[in-house]
């Protein structure tokens, strides 16, 4: 049986600027005491090649109580001149992984629309991206979670 159970994960801005920093309030429950988790959020910056994913925010929380447990993960915004540019607009991918003792056993993914602000922009958009016009939209409420099962002990 697994000793956490993630029973809440909420962005708490959404649509929002590209440029905005990411914060979701992570709710779960320890059934036992353990060490530390380690809590990481990925951006995918382009579907062609892994290196363009960008770790956005890597933390440990812990010691960790047994019984409920909640936080605030805020991580910034990718860094959009690492991405190539055919790949700032339309849609990618967010993951939010968590580990223990260097074992995932979740993985929540996000598909992550990015897109113009203004119709006209996105109508008629500008050659070069001018990424503090864009927006994000993360489908909250379609999130791909696969667990796995780990050696807790």
């Amino acid at each position: 049986m697994a000793s956490v159970q993630v029973t809440n994960v909420e962005l708490m801005k959404n649509p929002a600027k590209y440029t905005d920093d990411f914060n979701f309030y992570i709710r779960f429950d320890a059934f036992e005491e353990l060490h530390e988790l380690n809590w990481k959020l990925v951006y995918v910056g382009s579907s062609d090649s892994e290196k363009y994913d960008q770790v956005l925010e890597d933390v440990v929380v812990g010691p960790v109580a047994r019984g409920p447990n909640e936080f605030v993960l805020t991580a910034p915004c990718p860094d959009h001149t690492t991405i190539p540019s055919e790949h700032l607009l339309g849609v990618t991918v967010i993951l939010l992984i968590c580990s223990y003792r260097d074992a995932e056993f979740i993985r929540v993914g996000y598909y992550v629309n990015n897109d113009y602000a203004t119709e006209e922009e996105r109508e008629n958009p500008p050659e070069k991206v001018v990424i503090e016009n864009v927006m994000r939209n993360v489908l909250v409420e379609q999130p791909r979670v696969t667990t796995r099962t780990i050696n807790w002990h």
